[in-house]
């Protein structure tokens, strides 16, 4: 397990000079090349167990610097703080400690507090860049938002990237600015009550400017398959150590308030403790009782084992998952799309969203369509919903379309807005993805920024992969979606943020800010201990469904909602409580004779 030493990558600053480290265990020879400073390369001397080491006097904040190869291949630091001419130019020293905190006190916020408003740097203002989202920041918080989270920032090549080919996890991409502007953004952050989290991803490198296979090709083991090529291999304790140390350096060197790693199901180990346990045990460990930092799954797989829970109802490792499950079943239920893995969703979709506001997944060992009938999932009814994230539209469910359009060109505004209503006051933490609450036209394509090569199969690879859905069988329906490595697909994706003025889009502002208001007043303060186990959901007729919680305060939260155009006349009773939010004039009184418009939803609590 990581250790409080200091970490062992990366550039060591003291008085008089800095110490370089590298784990290169295949290399002879190791030496440092700084830039502007020593003329000649200094050796670095050879270590047990692959390590190389050297210091140098004189060296300091600013100096640039790259690690020689036997003699022959130059290349950036693996640990690299800062890469200012991108992935493949020299790296950066940066003193840790030279930004001056304005906010040295910020312990964080009570999990369950937690809204989360997802934003991609690039795209999230016309500037893309840390400063950009910094003076939006008033914005979100006036919307009801209190966790921002942003789309990977490490260093990936070229200008522009979802993030997610990122290939020097210790360094801010240089265009969207420096280490100091991103402290600035998580300082102000704290400054407005913001929580702020950042998307790690450790399940592997991206496939330009990653060096690591030209001296530590123990890095990676071919005894996995990855969509990406070689499996990251946990079983080395270097390995572990980088991705440990990584997660740390963000929330003590940054200051992030929590961590979502992404796409886990995509890492393989066979170790024990699994890298995810000892991830999570390492972080918890390092901050009980210094402030609150909070883990986060993309789990495809959804192994509720992970999101476990002490006798004190704490988090054992990581507090919550996104629900893809829940995305899902709202999707089909907004838009009744039925391609891809919308496919297991559309036989009853009412169902499928039900078990997963009462239980967490609705696969929980269950066979799943898209998998080929392979089982799916771990029973998750006993967690408490504040284990799952839940959304209607986050980076991947937009991007991940050919054209990368936003829910709101697929689906009608009734059906919409009512499945906000639901998510937005349910107990488990909603997610938005940026633009969303004034339903931002711009679609989310797919972007990234390759050199020539990769670029022409990255292009041919995102059209081969839509060509199994019907609507793109023909190849000439294949040549218009958007090039993945064109600057205008990323253009086309960056917010204009003049459209909150006009009223169509300010009327759906209005509708998410009442929403978050109601779940702020009414609903979080009851949230804290939720207890897991004890919802109890039912289907009402064809489209009807009765959900309910009960709360950490021992209070008692239920949804009744109708998902379809025809009214539903199977509606228990009650008592259910008072009437805390209806989206229909006298829905009270329906509920009272027992039945629930089309496309209603009434909230009680007792």
């Amino acid at each position: 397990m990581a250790s409080d030493a200091p970490s062992p990558f990366g550039v060591h600053l003291d008085q008089d000079g800095a110490e370089f480290r590298l784990w290169a265990p295949v290399a002879d020879r190791v030496d440092l090349l700084l830039e502007g400073g020593a003329p000649e390369p200094v050796p670095m001397t050879q270590e047990e167990r692959g390590w190389f080491r050297c210091r140098a006097e004189g060296a300091g904040a600013g100096s640039l610097y790259r690690f020689r190869i036997d003699g022959q291949s130059d290349v950036p630091d693996p640990a690299s703080r800062f890469q200012p001419e991108g992935v493949h130019g020299p790296s950066e020293v940066v003193d840790p400690g030279a930004y001056a905190w304005r906010h040295p006190g910020w312990k964080g916020r009570p999990w369950h507090e937690a809204v989360f408003y997802e934003l991609h740097v690039g795209t999230f203002t016309e500037e893309g860049t840390f400063d950009g989202v910094r003076d939006r920041l008033g914005s979100l918080v006036e919307l009801g938002v209190t966790a921002v989270e942003l789309m990977p920032v490490a260093a990936f090549p070229g200008t522009r990237n979802w993030g997610y080919d990122g290939v020097l996890p210790f360094a801010p991409h240089a265009a969207y600015g420096t280490p100091e502007s991103l402290k600035r953004l998580v300082d102000e952050a704290h400054e407005h009550g913001l929580m702020i989290f950042l998307d790690v991803v450790y399940n592997h490198f991206g496939p330009e400017g990653n060096y690591l296979h030209a001296y530590a090709p123990d890095f990676f083991t071919g005894r996995f398959d990855t969509p990406w090529g070689d499996a990251i291999d946990f079983s080395r304790d270097q390995v572990r150590r980088f991705f440990i140390e990584n997660a740390l350096f963000w929330l003590e060197e940054y200051r992030f308030d929590g961590l979502r790693l992404d796409a886990v199901h995509a890492i393989e180990d066979e170790s024990t403790p699994h890298i995810l346990e000892e991830l999570a045990a390492t972080v918890l460990a390092r901050f009980d009782g210094r402030r609150r930092v909070h883990l986060v799954l993309e789990n495809g797989d959804n192994e509720a084992r992970f999101l476990s829970r002490t006798d004190q109802g704490a988090p054992r490792h990581y507090a919550a998952q996104w629900n893809d499950d829940a995305h899902h079943a709202l999707h089909v239920l907004a838009t009744g799309e039925a391609d891809g893995y919308y496919g297991a969703y559309v036989d009853d979709p009412v169902s499928h969203l039900g078990r997963c506001l009462a239980e967490g997944f609705t696969f929980q060992g269950e066979p799943f369509f898209h998998w080929e009938g392979q089982v799916r999932g771990e029973p998750s009814a006993h967690l408490p919903p504040t284990a799952f994230i839940d959304f209607l539209q986050n980076h991947d469910q937009v991007g991940n379309r050919a054209f990368g359009e936003r829910i709101t060109d697929l689906a009608e505004a009734e059906p919409l807005e009512a499945l906000l209503a639901v998510l937005l006051l349910s107990p488990s933490p909603p997610l938005l993805f940026m633009g969303e609450e004034w339903a931002a036209p711009e679609p989310f394509p797919f972007f990234c920024d390759f050199g020539d090569e990769l670029a022409e199969s990255v292009r041919e690879g995102r059209r081969r992969e839509f060509a199994r859905f019907p609507a793109f069988r023909d190849e000439r329906a294949r040549e218009r979606i958007p090039d993945p490595n064109s600057e205008a697909t990323f253009r086309s994706a960056i917010l204009d943020w003049s459209r909150t003025t006009q009223s169509s889009h300010r009327n759906r502002l209005d509708l998410y800010g009442r929403l978050l208001g109601l779940r702020a007043e009414v609903i979080v303060p009851r949230l804290e201990g939720a207890p897991g186990g004890t919802a109890h959901w039912a289907r009402l007729g064809r489209g009807g469904l009765l959900v309910r919680w009960e709360l950490g305060d021992g209070s008692r939260l239920t949804l009744l909602f109708n998902a379809f155009d025809e009214p539903v006349d199977e509606v228990p009773p009650g008592p259910h409580g008072h009437l805390l939010y209806g989206n229909a004039q006298g829905l009270e009184e329906h509920v009272r004779t027992g039945s629930l418009p089309g496309w209603s939803v009434a909230w009680f609590l007792a």
